[in-house]
């Protein structure tokens, strides 16, 4: 009655049996019972309640006498008790405190929904055979704990495939922490990955958690590996052997409960041979590699990524355009060497570049294909002479001169934001300008 005269609609149930069947035929929002029942118990009605529903909030009465029950029944998932005889204000109290802690976690579940939308949705799209045998990969590694080694070119996807090896596993509760390898500076990565404790060096102030401890009971994913400077690589191979790491500054070993995605998009096994990284990190590290397929090797996914892209942008920016089929025809014979991000990328220019409500080949602005009667080989500009080794090197300075001096050009000379494009760290940028002279 108290409730009815609040307007809170109730249903009532005399025992165990008609509690279980009232929670299979509706779905209320709070579960107020008794522990003492006629028939059976308020604990079979929690135990009901928490199978229907795990988040439903149960609110348990029972008397002065057997406060421990109620207790026990809280250790089982109740939300709070009242003691009989009922203070129907604190019953309202409780309810209503019930029924806001439900509404913020819906809130948080919508909220939390709308990110992973916009950051690319909660699942991958595409039914392409070379992705539907990557996915078949990770859907058998995600029922197992071991590390798992995402290798594909940059663009391809490796991080969306981390998200859902994690969201398919027996970790996905809880957190997924990542990290780019190349995009935090050499002498701050250590800090970044294992912490540090007050006082470990100038300008620690206080303690702070690195990435591994953050990702405890769940998953932390280790993007671009291959750029990890070869002293953190010892203390990742320490920390990925023992399971336990140490903060700077610390000496007390911190037990580790953390699966271990990584995601690399250049060969780690040409970087073993070079002495670039460390032969036994990569053999810890590829117990299970996966390899993430080139956009340009599963074609037949691209109209449903680009219709995909152009509704997300579209709804963003207030649009209201479809993608018409003379555009997805200009798209599936598109190279796309940056793959997905690239495709993202000239799909969300394209979409605040129309003018009408249909997407155009014209607002793609895609380079040009040659056809074949004018293709001119590539090859043919490329000075081969002199030994292997030295048209080897000549290839190389040239194309790395020409990418830097482009993502420089791109970013306007700021050569942090240069190093971001070419995804590598800052202090490598460096180096590569005073190598080939272009400081």
């Amino acid at each position: 009655m108290a409730l009815e005269a609040q307007g809170h609609f109730v249903i009532e149930a005399r025992d165990e049996a008609e509690a279980v069947a009232a929670l299979r035929d509706s779905q209320p929002a709070v579960v107020l019972s008794d522990l003492r029942l006629p028939v059976g118990d308020g604990l079979g009605v929690l135990r009901a309640a928490k199978e229907a529903d795990p988040e439903l909030p149960v609110i348990v009465m029972t008397a002065h006498g057997s406060i421990q029950d109620a207790v026990a029944a809280m250790k089982q998932g109740a939300l709070d008790f009242l003691a009989k005889p009922v203070d129907p204000d604190h019953l309202l109290l409780l309810v209503e405190r019930a029924l806001a802690q439900r509404r913020l976690l819906n809130e948080y579940r919508l909220l939390k929904e709308e990110a992973a939308a916009r950051r690319g949705g909660p699942h991958i799209i595409g039914d392409s055979p070379a992705l539907r045998q990557a996915m078949a990969a990770i859907d058998r590694a995600a029922a197992t704990d071991t590390t798992v080694l995402l290798e594909g070119e940059s663009g391809t996807g490796k991080e969306l495939c981390a998200r859902a090896l994690h969201d398919r596993s027996p970790r996905a509760h809880g957190p997924f922490v990542a990290i780019n390898c190349a995009a935090i500076p050499d002498t701050l990565l250590e800090a970044e990955l294992f912490g540090y404790e007050r006082g470990a060096f100038t300008g620690a102030n206080q303690r702070k958690l690195g990435r591994f401890e953050l990702a405890q009971r769940g998953t932390l994913f280790l993007d671009e590996i291959g750029e990890l400077p070869m002293t953190v690589q010892a203390k990742l191979l320490r920390a990925v052997e023992t399971r336990k790491i140490e903060r700077l500054g610390g000496g007390a070993s911190i037990q580790l409960d953390v699966r271990i995605v990584a995601a690399t998009n250049r060969g780690l096994r040409q970087a073993v041979a070079a002495r670039q990284f460390r032969e036994d990190l990569y053999f810890r590290l590829s117990v299970f590699p996966v390899e993430v397929p080139a956009l340009r090797d599963r074609r037949e996914d691209i109209p449903k990524l680009a219709h995909h892209f152009v509704a997300r942008v579209a709804r963003d920016v207030g649009k209201k355009i479809s993608l018409s089929p003379e555009a997805v025809t200009e798209l599936m014979a598109h190279h796309w060497p940056g793959n997905i991000r690239e495709l993202q990328n000239a799909l969300e220019r394209a979409v605040i570049l129309a003018e009408g409500d249909v997407l155009l080949p014209r607002h793609l602005s895609l380079s040009p294909v040659p056809s074949s009667g004018s293709a001119i080989d590539p090859w043919e500009r490329i000075d081969l002479g002199g030994s292997l080794a030295e048209a080897i090197a000549r290839t190389v300075h040239e194309v790395e001169r020409r990418k830097i001096q482009l993502a420089l050009s791109d970013a306007g000379g700021d050569r942090g934001r240069a190093a971001d494009l070419l995804q590598i760290n800052y202090q490598a940028l460096e180096v590569k300008l005073r190598q080939l002279r272009l400081n």
